[in-house]
């Protein structure tokens, strides 16, 4: 049962890069709602308390947290004052600590458009990789401007029902998106992918969208950590890195229980030669794996190469981990028994409920 003040009160919003943003909340409404009404569309997708994408941390204030899925917000993150903005009710003046930089919050509403599929293609089991080319807009042009990290919703041609999903590809001036989607039996856009769709068909695209990206934290090495379709944001960034030449060190993790259930592994590849300082760690549970894999479980391996870095007192990373809940609570827990601060633990879960 939600508590709300009895009165409008102030919300002050502290973005990562020390921007603040101040608005009223009438009583009995959320965070999310109150920043919408004062013209700050903040980061979110469900509005319901099931995907996570609007978590923050209450720095100073008292709320009541409405219901929400545990695999959103865990108890843990609760108890250490993490919140889910869309069911965060203040009961006084609240000061929040956002995840994200002041150019991931719209002034604006979201960008609707329109785009043209260009390729839909098998990319392992159960997944597919989809191209699409965005239709010149007469306000936005036809670029494709995103942040590596955002997602896009795509709604299933015929239905008002959407999906998100994360961009794989780097921002570029054609308009091309991609992105790699796994195939749920009986789901609605995975039924249009694998029985309808066809190059040709047009598809709405509501974005970018989403807070999950590269942060600036001088030279520091950067290990990324995908599961499953999870590698398409990480994918985005690291291409975002070899198109700039960044010189941060980066280790990229991608796991899954057999070597063709590894999302995107070529197209990870194809970055060794552009970024020499990147090296990939590949985990697949199966028997017998290629020559070069990690056979076991991804959070083995990352639970090993930390603990090798805090032997040898080398530099820790900023880890950025993409994938089921359940892989990144695992994540977070062993970068917590290695020492690394939560700051330097960035995140976006993939979750069904989010659509």
């Amino acid at each position: 049962m939600t508590v709300p003040a009895a009165e409008p009160v102030t919300l002050r919003l502290t973005t990562l890069d020390g921007q603040c943003i101040e608005a009223p909340c009438a009583p009995g409404q959320t965070v999310l709602d109150a920043a919408a009404d004062a013209g700050h569309l903040l980061p979110a997708l469900c509005r319901k308390g099931t995907c996570g994408a609007c978590q923050a941390t209450v720095t100073d204030g008292t709320y009541t947290l409405g219901t929400h899925s545990p695999q959103a917000l865990s108890p843990e993150r609760a108890r250490a004052a993490g919140a889910l903005l869309c069911c965060t009710y203040p009961e006084g003046p609240l000061a929040i600590s956002l995840p994200y930089e002041r150019s991931r919050i719209l002034t604006g509403s979201i960008a609707e458009r329109t785009a043209t599929i260009t390729a839909l293609e098998r990319a392992g089991e159960n997944l597919v990789r989809l191209v699409l080319l965005l239709d010149e807009d007469e306000q936005l042009g036809s670029g494709a401007e995103f942040e590596p990290g955002q997602f896009a919703q795509l709604v299933v041609p015929g239905t008002d029902e959407s999906r998100a999903h994360s961009y794989a590809n780097a921002p570029n001036w054609d308009g091309e998106l991609e992105f790699y989607i796994r195939l749920h039996p009986g789901g609605l856009f995975s039924t249009y992918l694998d029985t309808r769709a066809a190059p040709g068909d047009t598809l709405d695209v509501l974005g970018p969208q989403g807070a999950f990206g590269l942060v600036e934290t001088g030279l520091r090495p950067r290990w990324f950590v995908a599961g499953g379709t999870g590698v398409a944001p990480l994918l985005s960034m690291a291409r975002r890195m070899a198109e700039f030449q960044e010189p941060h060190p980066l280790r990229f993790y991608l796991g899954a229980a057999t070597e063709e259930q590894l999302c995107a592994a070529a197209a990870v590849e194809e970055l060794l030669p552009e970024l020499p300082g990147m090296e990939t760690v590949f985990c697949v549970k199966e028997p017998d794996p290629r020559p070069g894999r990690y056979r076991g479980r991804m959070i083995e391996a990352l639970d090993r190469d930390l603990a090798a870095l805090r032997a040898s007192g080398s530099p820790r990373p900023d880890l950025y981990i993409c994938g089921s809940p359940g892989l990144i609570d695992a994540v977070e827990r062993t970068a917590a028994r290695h020492g690394l601060p939560p700051e330097r633990v960035l995140s976006e879960k993939f979750s069904s409920s989010a659509t």
